[in-house]
């Protein structure tokens, strides 16, 4: 199926117009006897005028014609129809239109060549009903624009896949013929919006005069069915476009800005809170070294003596003082001034220099004022790893340092092997809680000496 052949006399002749391109009439080459001397333009194969069941008028190879390209592409009879539609609508929009213009070497041939009457421009119209991938109507492209010919692709189908990989639109059936449907667009301010339903040879116009023409948008398509690669829009909506990138990109900029601004605002008053919390603690230490001292200066002779031994009968201290020794390479000694509210209710552990190295067992609830600014910054320690996550769970609820508790536990003692002979273990006494009173006796006791 073909609408143009080359008569002998005529010259090139076109099924589709009413004069056949030159001043006769469809009668003069349609069921004559003799038949009328019409060959391919392809491969010069005799033809003959035929009429579709639909009044569709055409060209066809007569029997045993060679192998020929048009003879080959069995093109369906709705394909026919959209390349007349792209044709009327490419004359109706002022330019000049013929059929299956073959590319002088061979590489292209384009359902209808729309040109210029004075020949500055040329632009295939190409309708793609059937299924096509992408890669290949790139290429197809690509062919065309090195011989100088720009390219559209049209396709009334529902969902084209190859849609916006080139230049393309999608065509609908409408009120007094076809419309674009789908790939011409406008850019409203923040996404590209598609533009109501344009007849074909309002958008061909738009195409030929230069008002619109394919762009790769960089901003997302406020898009009911799909994201497209390419597009058909007005320059003025391009520079709308490129306005709001820049917009975009100046609102980013200033963004990073505000929050580098906030993040050293944020790091120099964590520096200060830091700089104050070391002072503080600093500070705190040199007050319970210096009551250290004095606790020691005063507690001299035997009672001195009988004092530190009673401390270091506490539970886990002489394990601390071996656990530091062991742990951290730092030798210890109980604190005297362990009746100082300072150390929070726990046993201090003070190093050769007379510095406080650690604290053994704080009481959480007594982890207020002093005791929190010079525990805030000591190793504390505890017996097991239970009275650590009841210490740090207890002071969240409360206040923590910034940086949180430096604790750690002593590990656990080992146990012996079940089924070996041991000593009987006599627990420990436990240890009074600071700050209350321990009972005398029992209440039924109580009761009973009443």
């Amino acid at each position: 199926m073909a609408f143009r052949a080359v008569h002998a006399e005529w010259g090139t002749v076109f099924a589709h117009l009413p004069d056949l391109g030159c001043g006769q009439a469809w009668e003069a080459v349609w069921k004559v006897r003799p038949a009328a001397p019409v060959s391919c333009a392809e491969c010069g194969h005799s033809m003959y005028a035929k009429t579709s069941g639909r009044g569709l008028r055409f060209f066809a190879h007569a029997p045993h014609a060679p192998d020929c390209e048009i003879a080959r592409q069995g093109e369906s009879e709705a394909h026919h129809l959209l390349k007349l539609e792209l044709a009327s609508a490419a004359r109706q929009a002022g330019a000049h239109a013929e059929l299956e213009v073959r590319a002088p070497d061979g590489s292209w041939r384009a359902d209808v060549l729309a040109a210029d009457p004075a020949g500055t421009w040329r632009m295939a119209l190409e309708a793609q009903l059937s299924p096509i991938t992408a890669a290949e109507i790139t290429g197809r492209t690509e062919r065309m624009d090195a011989h100088g010919v720009t390219c559209c692709w049209f396709s009334d189908r529902p969902r084209p896949p190859w849609l916006g990989a080139v230049p393309s639109v999608r065509l609908v059936a409408a009120e007094g013929g076809i419309a674009v449907a789908e790939g011409l667009v406008k850019f409203t301010g923040a996404a590209w919006e598609p533009v109501p339903r344009v007849p074909l040879a309002e958008f061909l116009r738009w195409v030929f005069t230069c008002r619109i023409g394919p762009h790769p948008p960089q901003v997302r398509l406020r898009y009911p069915q799909r994201q497209l690669a390419q597009i058909w829009t007005a320059p003025q909506y391009i520079a709308a476009e490129e306005v709001y990138l820049w917009q975009e990109e100046e609102r980013q900029r200033k963004d990073v800005e505000a929050r580098a601004r906030f993040l050293e605002k944020a790091a120099r008053r964590r520096a200060e809170i830091h700089r104050k919390n070391a002072a503080s603690r600093r500070a705190a230490l040199e007050r319970a070294a210096s009551a250290e001292a004095y606790a020691r200066r005063t507690e001299l002779g035997p009672a001195g003596r009988a004092l530190q031994e009673k401390l270091m009968r506490r539970p886990g201290v002489e394990e601390a003082i071996r656990y530091l020794a062991r742990e951290h390479q730092v030798p210890v000694t109980v604190g005297m001034s362990t009746a100082e509210l300072r150390w929070g209710g726990g046993t201090p552990l003070i190093g050769p220099d007379g510095i406080p190295a650690a604290v053994l067992s704080p009481v959480s609830r007594l982890v207020r004022g002093e005791a929190f600014r010079l525990l805030a910054g000591m190793l504390l320690l505890f017996e097991t790893a239970a009275e650590q996550r009841r210490f740090d769970r207890n002071t969240r609820r409360r206040k923590v340092p910034v940086g949180g508790w430096r604790m750690e536990h002593l590990p656990a003692a080992p146990t012996a092997p079940a089924g070996t002979a041991s000593a009987a273990v006599v627990p420990a006494p436990r240890k009074p809680r600071p700050g209350r009173p321990r009972p005398t006796g029992s209440r039924c006791s109580a009761r009973s000496r009443s």
